[in-house]
């Protein structure tokens, strides 16, 4: 709807996890960092964040970057018993019929690793919306599967992904038998006002802008507004864009960034 007046290719701030959008960060590059270590090494990585912040995006460029060396099992729904659970993950890495019994999966599973080992490939399990398995059994099978090691190294990697009530959840003395097992661990926090601008500016950039459609005063408008958290950065921008076409504004400044966010509740 905006895309030609503002001469733009594409919608910016659209809410499907596009990796070209991803506005690599500081704390965004270190997070990814930590990822690919954890995941070279076969470790578990946990990645936490509030709602909104990038975690499922920066888990997709993830995912883009692994070669042909990895098999990736994608598990979107974490909340399911433990056999259903191992079920999936089998699935995933091309287990053609998994077992019935919860032994009899973890059975196929040891020789899906083994076989992708000789195969000179890592299996990766990544669990997004993590803090949403429902038990310690869960936990606990991600723990057993790690124990398939070869003298020489580990066979599996997983990377977690979830909200802050993840990593409280793992602090339990419970689950430290897991979390001695973590080999990278990062929080995912907001941008800051510096960030922030370069994230809508990167955005835009992508999205085929070729000059600066968001002012200094706005973008720190944008930032004081949102607290700089992605998701929010990215509903306030679209409608600062959509009030500047009705306004005929070819610039996005503070006080149209500051009206908008006036009519905007949730702000």
């Amino acid at each position: 709807m905006y895309e030609a007046f503002f001469g733009l290719r594409e919608k910016a701030f659209s809410k499907t996890p596009d990796p070209r959008f991803l506005f690599l960060s500081e704390a965004h590059q270190e997070a990814l960092a930590q990822l690919e270590y954890a995941v070279e090494e076969k470790e578990i990585a946990v990645l936490t964040g509030e709602i909104g912040t990038g975690k499922t995006l920066l888990s997709r460029v993830l995912m883009d970057r692994l070669d042909e060396r990895y098999e990736i099992a994608n598990v979107l729904h974490p909340g399911l018993s433990t056999t259903a659970f191992l079920r999936t993950v089998a699935q995933e890495l091309g287990v053609g019929e998994p077992a019935r019994t919860k032994q009899g999966i973890v059975d196929q599973l040891q020789q899906r690793f083994l076989a992708l080992h000789d195969e000179a490939r890592t299996p990766v399990i990544l669990i997004d919306e993590s803090q949403l398995i429902r038990g310690k059994d869960v936990f606990d099978e991600i723990r057993l599967l790690t124990n398939f090691q070869l003298d020489t190294e580990n066979l599996v990697a997983f990377v977690l992904i979830g909200q802050p009530e993840l990593a409280k959840r793992l602090r339990k003395p419970a689950y430290r038998p897991l979390t001695q097992r973590i080999g990278a661990e990062f929080h995912l926090g907001p941008l800051d006002g510096e960030a922030t601008s370069g994230y809508l500016r990167h955005r835009l950039r992508t999205a085929g802008a070729e000059r600066d459609i968001f002012d200094d005063g706005a973008c720190a408008a944008v930032h004081e507004r949102t607290g700089g958290t992605p998701r929010i950065v990215n509903n306030l921008a679209t409608q600062c864009l959509l009030e500047g076409l009705a306004a005929e504004e070819p610039v996005i400044t503070r006080p149209l960034v500051q009206r908008v966010a006036d009519s905007m509740r949730f702000l």
